[in-house]
């Protein structure tokens, strides 16, 4: 676009072409008079360029950029303007692949909470009750309590430097979208694109294990003496996952992940239930709330327990989802969050009190392995048992599925193009050829590192921490700039400082634990 002062001239050069015809009456023209049509001529092209600017912002947020010059706009209003030549603008930049294709803004903020609750109510709500068996009950609800607190209030802050600088015309759809602009382009690239890629990538590998271990219960419940080995089973949950990361966007999700809102409810009351019935029964065991006597293995599972409960209230993907809302965005992550923190209200706190009520301190990495006694004995109906794993495999598959989002998108942007149709042989063929390299090679790490769960609880604590904890903290500060002599800001600084430090205890504390199991290591084991 050219400058104000050379198309004032351009337009100024033409109305004296139509108004003189070429004499010399300009001559006659009064300093006046020449002051007065420049300074209509100023009010009518500044008027064109703010609405032409509002309308380019209007269709960023919409996910189509209409890059066309001032001249459109005046065709439109049948004002006989000159056309000058537009020049490119930061905010009139066409969308990428990734953004067209998978982060597609047509959702509601009903679509946002199911989004939420899927990626959030995961079966990792299952090792609460192992959390607080390292906690004891004042500690383990307290952690509990202040984990959905804080997560709730730093989604908030997040969600609001969000809409900020939607309102302000320039929607960020990523996440390190957002640190490129508020942090800078190397934090951005080094720091929070790679740890949000590891988190959720890790997160689609843990979850296939997980899904392979249910399958694997659910044989050996019916076939004690089968031959079948976990990576089989890991296999076969890649399967139906290799099927369901076909799925072309983020938005196309929406009806799966409102069965998987289902779905959570189902096995987290199932879970409470067996629970409750266990713990009510004589088959159940002695109930022992007791801590560990040895002080460095308590401290150590203080903090090992205080990353699974961050890391089963860890997202990492919260611009991704609100990228999914159709503009206007104000208010719908709200709304969206409130639905989530209702399901997670009563999913988490009933499974944890209910489990850890039943089995106390021998509560297992997974609830559900509490209902088989050490001899194989089912403690609740076997039908029981497999209907709250065909749950949980289920639900296992939706979340997967949100988690591989991040990385669709980087595919999506790096291969396809923007230019041909979503749908076209020219984009489809890449698609499919690369998410299910992807599926492939995370199921392949699932099933060779059995113990993968120790890997993640590292990947919890360098990640979600940072990403769900302190960032959005710090984004806030850093945009809305509060007075160092608010309450606020001392809040945001203290949630900042005191989570890092947090995060690096934790992160410590999952590498001990890894040393300790090494020698348990063996690829493709059978556990």
């Amino acid at each position: 676009m050219l400058p104000l002062d050379s198309r004032c001239a351009i337009t100024r050069a033409k109305l004296y072409d139509v108004t003189h015809d070429g004499t010399n009456e300009d001559k006659m023209l009064t300093r006046e008079r020449r002051k007065l049509i420049n300074i209509i001529i100023i009010i009518v092209l500044v008027t064109f360029s703010s609405s032409h600017s509002a309308v380019c912002v209007r269709e960023r947020e919409m996910g189509t950029i209409n890059t066309s010059s001032i001249g459109a706009v005046h065709e439109k209003t049948n004002t006989p303007q000159p056309q000058p030549q537009p020049q490119p603008q930061h905010k009139q930049q066409p969308l990428d692949a990734g953004a067209l294709f998978v982060l597609k803004s047509k959702g509601s903020w009903w679509h946002s909470g199911y989004h939420l609750t899927t990626s959030i109510v995961a079966p990792s709500l299952l090792s609460l009750p192992f959390a607080f068996a390292s906690l004891g009950w004042i500690a383990g609800v307290l952690s509990l309590v202040i984990g959905a607190m804080v997560t709730f209030y730093s989604y908030n802050l997040l969600s609001l430097v969000l809409e900020h600088h939607a309102e302000l015309g320039h929607r960020h759809l990523r996440f390190r979208d957002m640190a490129y602009d508020i942090l800078g382009p190397r934090w951005s690239r080094y720091y929070v694109g790679p740890v949000q890629f590891m988190v959720c990538y890790g997160s689609v590998v843990g979850l296939s294990l997980l899904g392979g271990q249910c399958l694997k219960a659910i044989y050996v419940l019916r076939n004690p003496d089968g031959t079948m080995k976990l990576y089989e089973f890991v296999v076969i949950f890649g399967v139906l996952l290799l099927i369901l990361a076909q799925i072309p966007s983020f938005h196309s999700l929406r009806h799966i992940n409102l069965i998987s809102l289902v779905l959570c409810l189902l096995y987290s009351a199932c879970a409470t239930s067996a629970s409750i019935y266990i713990g009510n029964s004589s088959k159940g065991p002695h109930k022992n709330y007791s801590l560990s006597s040895n002080y460095e293995t308590r401290i150590f599972g203080i903090f090992n327990s205080i990353a699974i409960i961050a890391t089963t209230f860890g997202n990492g993907i919260i611009p991704e989802i609100q990228a999914t809302l159709a503009p206007p965005v104000k208010g719908k992550m709200f709304k969206g969050l409130c639905v989530c923190y209702t399901v997670i209200t009563v999913t988490f706190f009933s499974v944890t009190v209910s489990g850890y009520w039943a089995f106390g301190n021998e509560s297992a990495g997974l609830i559900l392995s509490n209902f088989i006694d050490h001899d194989g004995n089912p403690l609740v109906p076997r039908w029981f048992i497999v209907m709250t794993n065909v749950f949980t495999i289920l639900q296992l598959s939706a979340v997967s599925v949100v988690y591989l989002q991040p990385t669709n998108e980087v595919l999506e942007r790096t291969l396809a193009d923007p230019k041909s149709n979503e749908f076209s042989a020219r984009n489809v063929i890449p698609r499919v050829i690369s998410r299910s390299i992807s599926v492939i090679l995370a199921i392949t790490i699932a099933a060779m590192l059995p113990f993968f769960g120790d890997i993640n609880a590292m990947i919890g604590a360098f990640g979600f921490l940072p990403l769900d904890f302190v960032l959005p903290v710090v984004f806030y500060n850093l945009t809305f700039k509060p007075s160092k002599k608010s309450t606020l800001f001392w809040l945001n600084s203290s949630i900042a400082v005191i989570f890092s430090m947090v995060g690096v205890i934790a992160s410590v504390a999952a590498v001990r634990q890894i040393s300790l199991d090494a020698k348990t290591y063996k690829l493709f084991a059978n556990i």
